[in-house]
């Protein structure tokens, strides 16, 4: 039993480590809906939801882009815009509570705009779209890059997913 308890302990915290590795590395942008806290100051606590701008509203700092940045960075950026002139010694705390959706379309049953999740491969993609057709073809799956949609990449199910991604389930002849 003492085992079994280890063991589960070991795996929630590898769980627990991904995520929070998944989210210091992922770089904000448009359609993510962040939440940022300072530690005993409940007015400086807001959940927002990042528009095509960039940009957010936060209270004493005014206007701020923090499309492009980490989690992490935030939290810096924030910290020292509120150092000195408003608290001594702020402890900001931000996640995402929500990530922008990826797209997948061609020979999918239910094609259209999905929630991403850090460490999503295209098979997992293609099961939240019902999986494939049966004209689809697996060996011909493209992948456009966020930000660089005119850029085809070609692609297997193995492949990992980003937020903003567009994937593309081709067609077979036979």
């Amino acid at each position: 039993m003492n085992n079994l308890y280890v063991k589960i302990n070991l795996v929630l915290l590898l769980i627990l480590s991904f995520t929070s590795f998944a989210q210091e590395s992922y770089i904000l942008g448009p359609g993510d809906k962040v939440s940022i806290q300072v530690f005993g100051q409940d007015d400086l606590t807001i959940e927002t939801l990042l528009g095509n701008s960039g940009k957010i509203n936060y209270p004493f700092l005014g206007e701020i882009s923090i499309a492009g940045l980490t989690v992490t960075q935030v939290e810096q950026f924030i910290e020292n815009g509120l150092k000195g002139g408003y608290l001594v010694s702020p402890n900001v705390y931000a996640q995402v509570v929500e990530y922008r959706p990826f797209y997948i379309h061609g020979e999918v049953k239910k094609p259209g705009g999905y929630p991403y999740q850090p460490g999503m491969a295209i098979n997992q993609a293609v099961a939240l779209a019902g999986g494939l057709t049966e004209r689809a073809d697996d060996n011909k799956i493209s992948l456009f890059k966020e930000g660089d949609k005119s850029k085809k990449q070609k692609a297997s199910l193995d492949d990992n997913v980003n937020a903003g991604d567009t994937i593309t389930i081709g067609q077979r002849f036979f």
